[in-house]
């Protein structure tokens, strides 16, 4: 299992990182929606 994770991480290496800045952008965009109501 180990051995897949690796491979597959090998092939998508050109899209790994545009894949965690996707996803950190996510997490940012709920955690300010659930935030928002305590604002007004």
């Amino acid at each position: 299992m180990l051995d897949q994770i690796r491979k597959t991480a090998l092939r998508s290496r050109g899209t790994l990182a545009q894949d965690a800045l996707g996803a950190t952008a996510l997490m940012l965009l709920l955690v300010g929606a659930l935030y928002l109501p305590a604002f007004t």
